[in-house]
């Protein structure tokens, strides 16, 4: 395994460990704590963050027979789309500052990126 395809495998059950930790958090102390809606971005969040740790595990598993240019960018895409959507969120969230959620689009943005270059890695990389 690469350096690259270990930081991705790794980082991507780190994020998927702690959104396990923050959906728990989320449900059992933030619940009577936080608004329905500030509850809900919360969720999003941590919905995401499930979602891109596991796409970052796929992007590992993918650079092992096909060392593509194209899955490593996906998966720089998706950590820092994941960090910046997910983080701005449970930032806003825990501080209550709205100015937080001008970056998750920034994030948003990212995380598309990545699955472009997953897309582009699929269709353009070859196997040897």
């Amino acid at each position: 395994m690469s350096f690259q395809q270990q930081f991705f495998f790794v980082f991507g059950a780190l994020l998927g460990m702690l959104s396990i930790g923050a959906g728990a958090f989320g449900a059992h102390l933030l619940r009577s704590k936080l608004s329905p809606d500030y509850l809900n971005v919360f969720e999003v969040a941590v919905r995401y963050q499930i979602y891109h740790a596991l796409a970052l595990i796929i992007v590992a598993l993918c650079l092992g027979p096909f060392a593509s240019s194209w899955f490593a960018a996906a998966g720089w895409s998706f950590i820092l789309g994941t960090v910046l959507f997910s983080g701005s969120l449970y930032i806003l969230v825990l501080t209550e500052v709205r100015s937080w959620g001008i970056i998750t689009p920034v994030g948003g943005l990212f995380l598309l990126i990545g699955w472009a270059c997953l897309v582009l890695g699929g269709m353009l990389t070859r196997q040897g």
